[in-house]
C-alpha cells in the first residue's frame, strides 16, 4: 500500500503491483462497491504479472478509509452507502492522482468494475494522461450517452443483469457507435468476479482475453510488421506482371 494525495489536498491510500521486467505501461483499477478487496488486488497483481505497472487507490477513503467488505448482500448494501457519500468529482480527483502516480512507466489505461466501471467511463472525458479505459458491469453508463468519448473505450456488460435491461445497452449501442460495447449471454452484475456467485468462467475470459488486447493496443501500441526482402516486395508490386497462359484471376483460395 502507498500514500497518494489528490489535487484538493485529500489524502488516500492505494495498492500498488510491479512488474518483474521494465514495465510497458500502466493500468489504475477502479475498485467496485467491495473496496480494495483481496480480489482487486489480484486483478492489480495479474496486471503487473502482464507487464504493467498495476495501481487500486482506495476511493472510499474519503469517507472509510481502509475498508474491505464481504461479497455478500451485506457487503454490497454498506459499499453502496458508501459510494453515494462520494461526490463524482472527487472520485475523479483520486483517480486522476492516481494516473499521475503511475504515468512515468508510460500510456496508462484506466479499467473499473461495477461502481468502478461507471467511475472508468467517465474518466475517459474527465481525466488526463490516459490511453484507453475498460469497464465492467457500469449501470449508470448507459444513461450517460451524450458525450463522445475522448479516449477509446471498451465496455462489458451481463445479458441477464437484473439491474441493467439489455434493451437499455442496445439503445446505448445506437447512441454511441464510438464505444466498443460487449453483452456476454447468461452473465450478470459480477460475472468477472471470481469471489462472486454471479462468476461466469466463460464470460470471465472472454472478457479479459479483450481487455488484455485493448490495453495492448492502446497503451503499447502495434508493433511495425517487419516483411521479408521488403524492398524486393514493395518493387515487384509496382511492376505490371506479364499474364502467363494457364493462370487465373481468382484471388486468394476460398476456406
Amino acid at each position: 500500500m502507498i500514500d497518494l494525495t489528490a489535487s484538493d489536498g485529500a489524502s488516500f491510500t492505494a495498492y500498488r503491483a510491479e512488474p518483474a521486467e521494465t514495465p510497458k505501461g500502466a493500468v489504475v483499477v477502479l475498485q467496485d462497491v467491495f473496496g480494495v478487496t483481496t480480489e482487486i488486488r489480484e486483478v492489480a497483481d495479474a496486471f503487473a504479472a502482464k507487464g504493467y505497472v498495476a495501481i487500486a487507490p482506495s476511493l472510499f477513503d474519503r469517507v472509510k478509509p481502509g475498508i474491505s467488505l464481504g461479497h455478500d448482500d451485506g457487503g454490497k448494501a454498506e459499499g453502496t452507502a458508501i459510494s453515494v457519500q462520494i461526490d463524482r468529482a472527487q472520485a475523479i480527483s483520486d483517480i486522476q492522482a492516481a494516473v499521475d502516480s503511475v504515468k512515468h512507466a508510460g500510456k496508462v489505461a484506466v479499467v473499473g468494475y461495477c461502481w468502478g466501471g461507471d467511475l472508468a467511463y467517465t474518466a475517459a472525458n474527465k481525466v488526463n494522461g490516459i490511453a484507453c479505459v475498460i469497464g465492467y458491469d457500469g449501470s449508470e453508463t448507459v444513461a450517460d450517452y451524450r458525450e463522445k468519448r475522448k479516449v477509446p473505450t471498451l465496455l462489458h456488460f451481463g445479458e441477464s443483469d437484473p439491474e441493467l435491461p439489455l434493451e437499455a445497452i442496445t439503445q446505448f449501442r445506437a447512441w454511441r457507435p464510438d464505444v466498443s460495447a460487449f453483452t456476454y449471454p447468461e452473465s450478470i452484475n459480477g460475472f468477472g468476479c471470481g469471489e462472486r456467485g454471479s462468476y461466469r468462467e466463460g464470460a470471465a475470459a472472454t472478457a479479459l482475453e479483450r481487455t488484455l488486447f485493448w490495453i495492448s493496443q492502446y497503451v503499447e501500441g502495434q508493433k511495425p510488421i517487419l516483411l521479408k526482402n521488403a524492398g524486393s516486395y514493395a518493387q515487384a508490386k509496382t511492376e505490371k506482371k506479364k499474364k502467363k497462359k494457364g493462370d487465373d484471376d481468382l484471388g486468394p483460395p476460398m476456406d
